[in-house]
């Protein structure tokens, strides 16, 4: 998956960085060019001046709008957690909003995110030095979290603090993802369904029982029980 995300982000990016650079967009050229080089060698095996390279501009060019590497990667960060938290909801909308099944498909959207953008997730929580740019939109993900998870116990009942639902939830979810992007459940539990792994858990985190299913599997509509006490 990663060799896949490395050639399809080198192809896109030889052509958009060109193309764009030509019709005088350099930021944005910048900005391809530097995340094809971060799939490529991580954060820390490539320079402002190898960016320039693959964009096909001059080393002085990039201060016109960046201040240096940091603030083209903090701009990468940021738009990535506005494609996840824009991924999460058309997750939810599809599942039904305030759902186990809708929480379960923002959990699952979110491990997908991750398997298909490894590098860039990995920037996101944990290579990157803190940024109020890259912080701001991370927030609003979590953000979206507690919303669904505010309105699942208001329709049942319940009386948790959903935020620190939501924060179990996230931790559970996250960890997931990392352990699956690393290798380890292949490891350790080959062929565990990391997808029916997290609609499993969604349902005892929240404090409700259920049985479903990852929503990909799509065996007809499925119900939120009522949450328990």
């Amino acid at each position: 998956m990663a060799k896949a995300e490395k050639q399809r982000a080198k192809k896109m990016t030889m052509v958009r960085a060109k193309k764009s650079f030509h019709h005088g967009d350099l930021r944005e050229a910048l900005i391809a060019a530097t995340r094809e080089l971060l799939i490529e060698h991580g954060p820390d095996g490539f320079t402002l001046a190898d960016a320039c390279r693959r964009a096909g501009v001059t080393t002085a060019a990039p201060y016109k709008h960046f201040r240096d590497k940091q603030e083209i990667l903090e701009e990468i960060v940021a738009r990535a957690f506005d494609q996840l938290k824009e991924q999460n909801a058309r997750a939810v909308a599809e599942r039904g909003s305030g759902t186990i099944e809708g929480i379960s498909a923002m959990g699952i959207s979110y491990l997908e995110f991750a398997v298909a953008q490894p590098a860039i997730f990995r920037l996101m929580f944990g290579d990157l030095k803190k940024s109020k740019k890259a912080d701001e939109p991370g927030e609003e993900c979590l953000k979206h979290v507690v919303e669904e998870v505010a309105l699942y116990c208001r329709k049942n009942g319940h009386t948790a603090d959903a935020q620190q639902v939501a924060v179990r939830l996230w931790t559970f979810v996250h960890g997931a993802s990392s352990l699956e992007l690393d290798g380890d459940y292949e490891r350790v539990v080959p062929g565990l369904d990391v997808h029916n792994l997290i609609a499993d858990v969604t349902p005892r985190l929240l404090g409700a029982t259920s049985d479903i299913r990852a929503p990909r599997k799509k065996k007809g509509e499925l119900r939120s029980d009522q949450c328990e006490g």
